[in-house]
């Protein structure tokens, strides 16, 4: 009989997940049944971790210990790979937004490179293909002009009605606003650095101001995904919650984390402790069962079970 460790367990429930998500992504599965599988493996972690706990090596993710005293987790690499792999292979996504140009071109043999005879004629038997592949940074310029005549009637002078996405004499696309807040808030880059990078690809010199204001405005527009967020948390019968620290303005602040099935929802707050999560409202009303690292603030608040 094959020898079942804990490794193992999980790394098939891991595999089963993964084909979930495939069939979910072709449009296989119906929103109830999606529903259903991901409480069962909600369900599925929830009784992993309790049975598997003793047998569970303490690190800085099911515990209060720091990364700094832990071990390496060689468990976390993906299996079969190569010898420059490094970490878990990321989820293969595509920006909406962009295209491919991609061209082929046949080149002719005329002459025998041995004998010198002519081969124009000669029907191709098989062929070898070469790839480059490279990128280039297009900038699009869209001018709307608006036309304005004078009526022979009353002398008034009428303007055409511009677009709604063109609210004035200069704006920018989604694809330019995209881009930057994939900078700033992704993959973290500072400010300055962006401005130095938009001005390299686009000769256009935008504000701080404006790179601000891209961010301020998706938090905007994510208000009301927000509040649904938070609708649809309080309905799952579990929820992983946890927090971590992050520096802002060389102030310490904390990243409270709540996550069940497909959503994961972020909030941030000075506070680490009860304040803080009273505050965003998420734990105390919440009635199912609470994945934690035994943070003290959690066994405080007071739940109503529904």
């Amino acid at each position: 009989m094959a020898q079942i460790d804990k490794t193992t367990v999980r790394n098939e429930v891991s595999r089963i997940k993964a084909d979930f998500e495939q069939l979910c992504a072709r449009g296989k599965i119906t929103s109830e049944i999606k529903f259903l599988m991901n409480s069962m493996f909600m369900i599925m972690e929830l009784m992993l971790s309790i049975f598997l706990e003793k047998a569970t090596k303490k690190d800085n993710k099911n515990s209060s210990i720091p990364s700094s005293q832990t071990d390496k987790d060689e468990t976390a690499l993906e299996p079969n790979q190569g010898s420059n792999g490094k970490g878990k292979n990321e989820k293969p996504l595509t920006a909406s937004n962009t295209r491919t140009k991609e061209t082929v071109t046949t080149i002719d043999v005329y002459n025998c490179d041995l004998c010198g005879e002519d081969l124009t004629d000669t029907v191709s038997t098989e062929s070898e293909r070469r790839t480059k592949i490279d990128i280039v940074f297009e900038k699009v310029v869209e001018h709307i002009d608006a036309q304005i005549k004078q009526c022979p009637s009353c002398d008034t002078k009428v303007k055409a009605s511009f677009p709604a996405s063109f609210h004035g004499p200069l704006q920018y696309g989604d694809g330019l606003k995209a881009f930057v807040i994939n900078l700033l808030v992704c993959q973290m880059v500072a400010l300055n650095r962006v401005q130095k990078l938009i001005k390299s690809m686009m000769d256009v010199t935008l504000a701080e101001a404006s790179l601000l204001k891209f961010v301020w405005r998706l938090h905007q527009a994510l208000e009301l995904w927000e509040i649904s967020a938070k609708d649809e948390l309080l309905k799952m019968p579990a929820m992983n919650v946890d927090e971590t620290s992050l520096r802002v303005d060389k102030k310490n602040h904390w990243i409270h984390v709540y996550s069940a099935g497909d959503i994961t929802l972020k909030c941030l707050d000075r506070g680490r402790g009860i304040k803080a999560i009273d505050k965003i409202n998420i734990v105390p009303r919440y009635g199912g069962v609470i994945i934690h690292d035994c943070w003290a603030s959690y066994f405080s608040c007071h739940r109503k079970v529904k």
